[in-house]
C-alpha cells in the first residue's frame, strides 16, 4: 500500500509539471531592442519551442546601424534540454558571436559535469545540481514561477559558472514598446568583487515572460534589453 501511494504521489507531481508546461504556449518569440547608453544598438529575437517535454530556445542578436558593420555586431546562441517538475533542464548551450567558432558548454546530468569546449579547447568542471545556462535562466521561469524572497541559480555558459542570488524586488506596471504589462521585478544582488548590477522584468499575467534586462556596468554602462515585439 505504501509503495501504491508513492507511485500515486509521483504520478501526481507528474501531472502537475505536465499541465504547467502545457500551459505555456508551444511556440514565442520576442523581439527586443539593446540599447547601449541609451542608443539602440542591436535588435534581439529569442525564441522558445516545447513540447510539453522537452524544448528549445534560440536567439539571434543583429546590429542595428553602425553597429551592423560591427564584426562582433551578431551573435547566435541556443539551449536545448528537458521540461521537468523543477522547470527546464538544460543538456546543451550554443554560443557563437560574430565570425568567432561556436562555443559549446554540455551537461551531463548522469557524470555531473559540465563541459566547455571554446576556442579549440575542452575541460570539464563539477556540474551544481540545479544549473542554468544563460538562456534557460530567463526563460525558465515560465516553467517554474519565482516564489518566495530569493531565488538562487548556478548559471553556466561556455566561459563560466556563476552562482547568481536575486531578490523579488515586487510588482511593477512597465510600459514597453511591445505593451504595458504588470511585471515582477527581479534585482540581482552584489557579492564580493561583483560590480555589475542586473534587474529583470517578468510578466507575471502572461506565463512571466522576460519583458526587460537591465545591466549596468561598474564604469556605469548601461545594457538595456526591452522587448518591442511578441508573437505567440
Amino acid at each position: 500500500m505504501k509503495r501504491l501511494s508513492a507511485v500515486l504521489v509521483l504520478a501526481a507531481l507528474a501531472a502537475v509539471a505536465g499541465v504547467e508546461a502545457a500551459e505555456v504556449p508551444p511556440r514565442v518569440t520576442v523581439v527586443y531592442d539593446v540599447s547601449h547608453n541609451g542608443t539602440v544598438a542591436v535588435e534581439a529575437t529569442e525564441t522558445l519551442e516545447h513540447d510539453a517535454k522537452t524544448y528549445r530556445i534560440a536567439s539571434e542578436w543583429r546590429g542595428k546601424g553602425l553597429y551592423a558593420l560591427a564584426r562582433k555586431g551578431s551573435a547566435q546562441r541556443s539551449s536545448t534540454g528537458t521540461i521537468g517538475e523543477g522547470g527546464l533542464r538544460p543538456n546543451e548551450f550554443k554560443d557563437r558571436r560574430g565570425d568567432e567558432p561556436m562555443s559549446v558548454a554540455r551537461f551531463d546530468w548522469n557524470k555531473h559535469q559540465l563541459l566547455r569546449e571554446r576556442d579549440g579547447k575542452s575541460e570539464s568542471v563539477p556540474l551544481p545540481q540545479r544549473a542554468q545556462d544563460r538562456l534557460s535562466f530567463t526563460w525558465g521561469f515560465m516553467f517554474a514561477p519565482p516564489s518566495g524572497k530569493d531565488i538562487e541559480a548556478d548559471v553556466a555558459d561556455t566561459r563560466g559558472l556563476s552562482h547568481l542570488r536575486y531578490k523579488l524586488g515586487g510588482s511593477e506596471r512597465l510600459h514597453t514598446p511591445a505593451g504595458d504589462f504588470d511585471a515582477l521585478h527581479l534585482v540581482k544582488q552584489r557579492e564580493d568583487g561583483d560590480a555589475r548590477t542586473t534587474e529583470i522584468w517578468l510578466a507575471s499575467k502572461a506565463n512571466y515572460l522576460p519583458l526587460r534586462i537591465l545591466v549596468i556596468e561598474k564604469d556605469g554602462t548601461r545594457i538595456d534589453q526591452v522587448a518591442t515585439r511578441i508573437e505567440r
